[in-house]
């Protein structure tokens, strides 16, 4: 596979959280197929789209938040095709409409908890008929489109022309060894590293402009080193983006925090250093793989924070690579990681993901440094493997089968503070 077709699955632009831009997405496609008014909606999501949904910021909406408002919102888009950017089309006007559907109850939301991966069915009542579109495993897969009961032509708005699906790509990625994927990194064509730094570009402009909705107070309790530098202008981008502010961001692995985790670091502390824009980019392109890979072994959306376990992890064998290190320092970087922060759950997207992925960058630079003085967390502690794949399995099987009752219980304590709040 060519690195270019890599990045037309994983590395995608975003404007504002994946999540309740899927759940808009799929409204407006289910509110497309037919006309008239919207009269009602009823969605039907997985636990976790749900969780991820509960309290982050969405753009254009005047500081809206949540699941219901992701919904009607996107019913009352006029054009689905705009994917994961589809919340540019808000004005006003659409807050105003959208404001009386939630008001008056007619939007319901159902958490189905036999979906184990991603999910989003969504029913759109409109006075010319009855709309339905299911979005399955991605944030843009859509899978199903129905007009009255019957089915509709499915159109793959926003998604490139390609066979195969990210999942596919994940789970090949984990299949392969850190020197295979040291050997696909640097192979890049001169169109790889300009779309790499493109995106990058994205991340850094939110980030700077998150740096301006921060207190005094908060430059002043961190220090001015390289490291921590770097780790507050992460917490600024992703602070930003949670918050709902209009930047389009560089998502990856379908998750815009992983995007600004990875890039903006590697982008930064590269050039800081001296490093020529191939080395870079081939340090950008390792952590990108790496992320992509540690998603597959914890699931596209999973019980513990994919910014930390997956882009962290990814970061810290991007600096190892950039730094000239060999694929089994960064085995030990791997082992170093999932020593570490394995475990930070995630409990959906807000803006309270800033201190994790500020946690996370952090954790990645201790990680490196120490594997590129050839020290690692050996395989007899905790949960770390003998090599730093079988450490990446260990962390998925945290992820996907010993935290299922965590999981179970974040969804209890939002649902609960979802009633006591209506």
């Amino acid at each position: 596979m060519e690195f270019s077709r890599y990045l037309d699955f994983e590395w995608r632009p975003a404007l504002g959280c994946t999540e309740p831009a899927s759940i808009a997405y799929c409204a407006a496609s289910a509110a497309a197929l037919t006309g008239g008014t919207v009269l009602s909606l009823h969605l039907t999501v997985d636990a976790r789209i749900y969780k991820n949904c509960y309290a982050v910021g969405i753009p254009h909406s005047g500081g809206r938040t949540g699941i219901l408002w992701a919904t009607a919102l996107g019913a009352l888009l006029p054009d689905p095709s705009a994917g994961l950017e589809v919340f540019r089309q808000v004005d006003q006007g659409v807050v105003e409409a959208a404001e009386r559907l939630v008001d008056s109850g007619a939007v319901t939301v159902e958490v189905d908890p036999t979906r184990g991966s991603l999910y989003v069915d969504c029913r759109v009542v409109k006075s010319g008929g009855v709309g339905r579109a299911l979005i399955e495993e991605e944030h843009t897969n859509l899978t199903r489109l129905e007009l009255n009961g019957k089915a509709q032509p499915v159109y793959l708005a926003a998604s490139p022309d390609r066979q195969g699906s990210p999942a596919e790509l994940r789970h090949d990625l984990a299949e392969r060894t850190f020197e295979e994927l040291l050997e696909f990194s640097s192979g890049l064509q001169v169109e790889d590293v300009e779309r790499l730094f493109a995106g990058s570009e994205l991340n850094i402009a939110i980030s700077h402009h998150g740096l301006t909705l921060l207190p005094r107070r908060f430059f002043q309790a961190i220090g001015d080193d390289s490291v921590s530098r770097l780790s507050r202008l992460v917490f600024a981008g992703v602070y930003a983006r949670m918050s709902g502010e209009d930047f389009t961001v560089m998502s990856l692995a379908g998750s815009g925090n992983k995007g600004i985790t990875v890039s903006v670091p590697l982008r930064l502390w590269g050039e800081e250093r001296g490093h020529t824009r191939t080395e870079i980019g081939r340090a950008m392109a390792l952590a990108c793989l790496v992320t992509s890979a540690t998603t597959h072994h914890l699931g596209t959306l999973s019980a513990i924070c994919g910014c930390s376990n997956a882009a962290g992890t990814g970061l810290a064998a991007g600096l190892v690579a950039l730094e000239g290190g060999t694929p089994g320092q960064v085995a030990l970087a791997m082992n170093n990681m999932v020593g570490n922060v394995a475990g930070m759950i995630c409990d959906g997207a807000k803006i309270g993901c800033a201190l994790k992925t500020m946690t996370s960058v952090d954790a990645a630079f201790r990680a490196a440094s120490l594997a590129l003085s050839d020290i690692g967390i050996p395989e007899s502690d905790g949960v770390v493997g003998r090599t730093g794949e079988e450490s990446l399995r260990n962390l998925g099987r945290i992820a996907v089968n010993g935290m299922v009752a965590t999981d179970t219980e974040i969804l209890r304590i939002m649902q609960e503070k979802l009633r006591r709040n209506s």
